[in-house]
């Protein structure tokens, strides 16, 4: 039998991680999304040089798992101490926070920039062309014109990627860091009883991510109008 005395005794324990959860999460997704957008962007010049890089990047972190990732930053790049040291990089490699901040602000940037690419090539050129045939410099175009449309039409797939982030935080607990999922597991090595804190804890996260969703439907909505309207 569940016993919902143990549940309100372990939740605000749990709680007690929930902010290291939304700094991890928050820190992330913020330095992601602009390094995505900085992708994306130079993605648009179609030069070999500058975008077989962005694609080998992209490619490598799409396609291999977080927590392999966060595993290499933190365990693979501790290995090279001296040479890190040289750099006045040490400060970032041998704190597991930064390490997670760091693997999930990549991986996220990766598939970010795939989101916002394909927003950005789904703006009708003729918009472009309207725009120089006003006097726009390219830049105003971009700023005034492509931007704009693009992150509106990326809110919806960018959605998703905040959520998956916001799960993705989970992952950190392998390297000490004490959030929602550390803490539950330090519940568990306590009290044997794994059903009842990984359900409060996935309560947790599912009560985080219908905030998120709805937040990121008031956005869509405040930002395309005519489409409620239709």
């Amino acid at each position: 039998m569940i016993d919902f005395g143990f549940f309100l005794e372990i939740i605000p324990k749990l709680l007690s991680g929930l902010p290291l959860t939304l700094q991890l999460a928050g820190t992330s997704i913020l330095l992601g999304f602009a390094l995505a957008l900085a992708l994306a962007l130079a993605q648009q010049v179609r030069r070999p040089a500058v975008v077989w890089p962005i694609r080998c990047f992209v490619a490598v972190f799409r396609g291999t798992p977080l927590l392999v990732q966060i595993f290499l930053i933190y365990y693979g790049l501790g290995q090279f101490r001296p040479s890190l040291q040289a750099l006045g990089l040490w400060w970032l490699f041998h704190e597991p926070y930064w390490c997670a901040i760091l693997a999930l602000t990549l991986n996220t940037a990766a598939y970010g920039s795939e989101i916002l690419r394909g927003a950005i090539r789904n703006v009708p050129h003729g918009l472009s062309e309207a725009s120089t045939a006003l006097g726009m410099s390219r830049f105003l175009t971009l700023r005034f014109v492509i931007l704009p449309l693009a992150l509106r039409q990326a809110i919806p797939a960018y959605g998703n990627e905040v959520i998956l982030m916001v799960k993705g935080t989970s992952l950190a607990s392998i390297i000490t860091l004490m959030e929602v999922t550390g803490i539950a597991q330090g519940l568990i090595s306590q009290s044997y009883r794994a059903i009842e804190v990984f359900i409060a804890a996935g309560a947790i996260y599912l009560v985080m991510n219908f905030i998120i969703v709805r937040a990121l439907g008031a956005l869509e909505t405040k930002l395309t109008p005519y489409r409620t309207r239709a």
